[in-house]
């Protein structure tokens, strides 16, 4: 069953997702991880994104961030476990990196953070 996906947005939302230290660099991405919401919901997981200036000026951090987006829209509902929050970093790589490689990387993340929807479903 799919779960409802938000996004961040606040700096203190993504600071306390980081403080957790809960993360997986993957090739295409890195990924920060945190349990539960700030909002209490259980039912839906919030993600947000952020690119670096060192990887490049706007228009590359921009395309990095639209195709991070994508990857999070079709991963997110059904790879992830509902109530947490993520932060998906994008690196150099993400740029180039092939779109079935991006998902990859990003499945891989979820399992190794422990924010897998498998993981969720053993559980239980």
């Amino acid at each position: 069953m799919p779960i409802g996906v938000e996004r961040l947005k606040k700096r203190a939302d993504f600071l306390r997702v980081a403080s957790v230290r809960r993360k997986w660099a993957a090739p295409g991405m890195v990924l920060q991880a945190a349990r539960g919401t700030a909002t209490g919901e259980t039912d839906v997981s919030r993600v947000g994104f952020t690119v670096t200036k060192k990887v490049g000026n706007a228009v590359v951090r921009n395309r990095i961030k639209r195709r991070l987006r994508a990857a999070a829209d079709q991963v997110i509902p059904e790879h992830a476990a509902r109530g947490w929050d993520f932060v998906l970093i994008g690196r150099q790589s993400s740029l180039n990196r092939d779109f079935d490689d991006l998902t990859a990387d990003l499945r891989l993340a979820l399992d190794k953070v422990g924010a897998a929807a498998s993981a969720e479903r053993g559980t239980r």
